[in-house]
């Protein structure tokens, strides 16, 4: 009855559906349904576990060297996301986590899950090497803080790597490549001083869009898009002609109204501009959109990829381009990351109730349209990282995501003799018809 109570007082903008290709900005409409909650809720599968971050090192000698110098301090870590990586040649899954250096002591920011047990978890061990990240910040050639990586259909890793540690810019950000085949690195595109703002600048997520996968394709047609959360912007780079621009205006900005995020009872204070970012599958004869949303905002937004994609229509710097903007609607509470199945349902974790919400990107983005999915209030608090992949070995989709209880880090209420950082997947189509996940 509380979960029920607390959407009678959402405000639902009347909505679109990425099916309709006219524009205008939603209005307030009366009179609208209840939201339907389902009589049950599936349980995601639990994957890994942590009470605290685990971390691997060269040699007990490197790592006691680490806390005495403060360069690892196991209460620094925070994990935020996750991608998962298939081989073709149908070998085990490949995890990868990242922890961002938010402090001191976090020794590497992007790691791969070992089939070590810890005495907090399961081990992590640094990628591509221990080496890209030991010079914390020194040398700009390796790796500073990873925030999120994105996984592509070709086996390549897109990571996004801020330059900061503890918010002081040691390098400038930076998009480096991996071919997780044979895990080197493939391309590196450093951020121009006119892509980003200095001092104001965090990205803090990556999405790359390969518009010729395989097996047609040769991987070589590519936009990635930045989110730029602390600034408000979204940065889109162009991959085979080495340029990038911003974009910020009215609909990357955060809503005041959502800058208090709460979770399972606790608050903390944020006022973030764009996180999640997806863009439309190809093949459902839709006109493709980059599908995106403020942390601190309720509103879903959508753009045209070709009208994203074209330099020329962002020279107007905050006025450009606005009219091409979609407000898809308002779910009322934020949620954090996103993903969308190549069929074209969306999925993301809501801060309140605590669960897994859908929407089918066809349909209006309406509260009696985005249905609960899987409700957890104890697993899924904070979903910061969430990834859909295809499995090779039947082509079947999953939902992987990573919960860290973020809120309880803000508050600094966290107990590491608790668990506090879970892995989770399920099959897309399970979760969808209400199979369980197994």
């Amino acid at each position: 009855m509380r979960l029920i109570l607390h959407f009678v007082l959402w405000i639902t903008l009347q909505s679109l559906c990425l099916a309709q290709y006219h524009y205008h900005v939603n209005r307030p409409k009366n009179n609208q349904p209840n939201f339907k909650f389902p009589s049950e809720y599936k349980e995601l599968q639990r994957v890994y576990e942590w009470k605290n971050i685990q971390y691997g090192f060269p040699s007990e000698q490197e790592r006691q060297e680490l806390l005495r110098n403060g360069r690892y301090n196991p209460g620094s870590p925070i994990p935020i996301d996750i991608d998962v990586y298939y081989p073709p040649n149908g070998a085990r899954p490949r995890l990868f986590v990242t922890s961002p250096r938010f402090g001191q002591g976090v020794p590497y920011s992007l790691a791969y899950v070992t089939d070590v047990q810890g005495e907090n978890g399961t081990v992590l061990q640094a990628y591509p090497s221990y080496e890209w990240h030991s010079s914390h910040g020194g040398n700009c050639d390796g790796l500073t803080s990873v925030y999120r990586v994105h996984i592509d259909a070709c086996g390549q890793m897109w990571v996004l790597d801020s330059g900061e540690i503890e918010f002081v810019q040691h390098c400038a950000p930076q998009v480096v490549v991996f071919d997780l085949a044979t895990n080197q690195l493939i391309h590196r595109y450093r951020l121009p001083e006119a892509a980003y703002k200095a001092k104001v600048s965090r990205f803090v997520n990556i999405f790359a869009d390969i518009r010729d996968p395989p097996p047609g394709g040769q991987c070589k047609d590519v936009f990635a898009y930045l989110a730029d959360p602390t600034s408000k912007a979204i940065v889109v780079y162009d991959v085979a002609n080495q340029q990038s621009w911003r974009i910020e205006n009215k609909f990357t900005y955060p809503d005041a109204r959502f800058g208090t995020h709460t979770v399972a009872g606790e608050s903390f204070e944020l006022l973030d501009g764009p996180l999640a970012l997806s863009v439309t599958p190809l093949g459902l004869g839709l006109r493709r959109h980059l599908v995106f949303h403020a942390l601190s905002n309720d509103l879903e937004v959508a753009i045209p990829l070709d009208i994203l994609n074209n330099a020329t229509n962002w020279r107007a710097g905050l006025s450009a381009s606005l009219s091409e903007f979609m407000t898809l609607g308002r779910r009322g509470v934020q949620c954090a990351s996103h993903a969308i199945s190549r069929q074209g349902f969306w999925f993301c974790g809501f801060l309140e109730p605590i669960g897994i919400f859908g929407w089918d990107i066809r349909r209006p983005y309406t509260r009696e349209n985005v249905q609960l999915l899987a409700l957890n209030p104890d697993t899924l608090q904070f979903v910061s990282g969430m990834k859909i992949v295809q499995r090779p070995s039947d082509g079947r989709e999953e939902l992987w995501l990573l919960s860290d209880r973020l809120q309880k880090i803000f508050a600094g209420t966290i107990d590491y003799t608790e668990i506090n950082y879970r892995v989770l997947r399920c099959d897309v189509d399970d979760l969808l018809q209400g199979r369980g996940c197994f």
